[in-house]
């Protein structure tokens, strides 16, 4: 694995307290593919700050 991924997933897993790297893994699969069920249905993803205001999140382009 590349340096820098492999730092982007030491940080996850700290900021998470992630048991292990796999655990890291699976929970960003499974946000993965939660996140191209719904764009499949024709499902935005927003983000919402905390004064109500709604940000569209692009999270990919397929």
């Amino acid at each position: 694995m590349p340096a820098l991924s492999m730092e982007r997933l030491r940080k996850l897993r700290e900021k998470t307290e992630a048991a292990s790297y796999a655990e890291v893994v699976k929970n960003a699969l499974r946000l993965y593919e939660g996140v191209i069920e719904e764009t499949d249905k024709g499902r935005g993803l927003f983000t919402k700050d905390a004064n109500g205001n709604y940000t569209t999140v692009l999270v990919l382009n397929r």
